[in-house]
């Protein structure tokens, strides 16, 4: 069975929330309507990724971030670096558990007393203070192609490697903010050479190492569940990889690992 994950939470909240996202965040945080959330990411300004989660707006002046990946104490100090006169604050919340809920539309957030529900259309993702864990919402979404980011991969991946375009977590034509220069420069001129793909390992493999092929690093490892016989795992690999094995029953790998490429997302 794979291994339940922690919710690493954060809440944005004052008059000034949505525009301080908006401003730091890639995604277009002022059309998140109310009830709703959306994949979002910060970036550094080089354009690599620091932090992916989903961005919920609770009601008109909160905001609240389920980190897929990393800890959340680490992201508010950053954060906070960043807040200059803003009215607002940027606090770890006391949601802790992450559970595997019923069905509910896609993007919808359902605020209780005690707990908020992410909608992923076939299920949804719970999150509270108190209760036990679980991770049955992980193959699906491995399935989907949502990424979980290993620290080791933290400020190393660009936005096309992690398909966030297809998330809609970048977006092209809302402004400034940091990396967007990088953003807009690789979805019009292309290039990147990297892209997530959904594999499948002849065995178990931690989450986060660097996959060689005669010596030369053609990719990284990000999710994986494991099974009695294989594991299932999302990875970023190197194009010319995927290219010339996408149809080989297996590619060989460094260290006594295998794996098959099952799917592309090219953005």
């Amino acid at each position: 069975m794979p291994i339940p994950y922690p919710a690493e939470t954060l809440l944005i909240e004052g008059p000034d929330a949505l525009a301080f996202a908006h401003a730091q965040f890639s995604s277009d945080v002022q059309a998140l309507a109310v009830g709703t959330w959306q994949f979002s990411a910060w970036l550094s300004a080089q354009g690599r990724v620091r932090a992916l989660f989903h961005l919920a707006r609770l009601d008109e002046q909160r905001l609240l971030l389920l980190l897929r990946g990393g800890e959340a104490g680490a992201l508010c100090e950053a954060l906070r670096r960043y807040v200059f006169r803003s009215r607002l604050t940027i606090t770890i919340s006391s949601w802790h558990t992450l559970s595997t809920d019923a069905a509910l539309p896609l993007h919808e957030a359902r605020t209780a007393s005690d707990s908020i529900v992410l909608g992923c259309g076939s299920h949804s993702m719970r999150i509270a203070a108190d209760g036990e864990s679980d991770a049955r919402w992980r193959l699906p979404q491995l399935q989907l192609g949502w990424p979980w980011l290993p620290t080791s991969t933290f400020d190393d991946l660009l936005p096309p490697a992690l398909s966030l375009h297809r998330l809609h977590a970048v977006a092209i034509d809302k402004g400034c903010y940091p990396g967007q220069e990088i953003v807009a420069r690789l979805h019009w001129r292309g290039g990147h050479k990297r892209h997530l793909c959904k594999v499948q390992l002849a065995r178990d493999a931690m989450p986060g190492i660097v996959l060689h092929r005669e010596g030369h690093d053609v990719g990284v490892l990000l999710d994986v569940v494991a099974h009695d016989k294989h594991a299932d795992a999302l990875a970023v690999l190197n194009d010319d990889i995927t290219s010339t094995h996408a149809n080989d029953a297996a590619l060989q790998l460094d260290g006594d690992l295998a794996l098959r490429v099952e799917h592309r997302w090219e953005n």
